[in-house]
């Protein structure tokens, strides 16, 4: 069982960028759905295909690469952890890298860029870091 499915997550895919795989397999949830969802949106991932492994839901990532093999997201931080929670309002949004990097933050309206809740007027629980 793991305890921390976002980091999870983002290690996954680090590993899999590192080895230069196509596609990374991760167990599914709506959670990791959505956040994934955004990442795609971002253009730090190709794609994200629902599929079955062993009878478990899992969700097939297909990775993203720039011209001469290097990968698009070449950084991710787990920011909010199960042991420490880190909450921001309006006005503590983090900049990622100067505007170059996403905070994802899950709101009272679902997970969001940090550009989506500033337009929003949301704060909430800053999931991650990507760049």
């Amino acid at each position: 069982m793991v305890t921390d499915p976002i980091s999870d997550l983002l290690v996954r895919i680090q590993n899999g960028l590192r080895r230069r795989h196509d596609i990374v397999s991760i167990p599914a949830s709506r959670l990791k759905r959505e956040l994934l969802r955004i990442l795609q949106n971002e253009g730090y991932i190709q794609g994200v295909e629902a599929d079955l492994a062993d009878g478990h839901p899992v969700l097939k990532v297909q990775l993203r690469y720039a011209s001469e093999g290097k990968p698009v997201l070449t950084g991710a931080q787990r920011v909010s952890k199960p042991g420490r929670r880190v909450y921001v309002g309006i006005k503590d949004i983090p900049r990622v890298k100067n505007g170059i990097g996403v905070a994802i933050l899950s709101t009272s309206k679902g997970l969001m860029t940090d550009q989506e809740s500033r337009r929003a007027g949301l704060g909430g629980e800053v999931l991650c870091s990507v760049w």
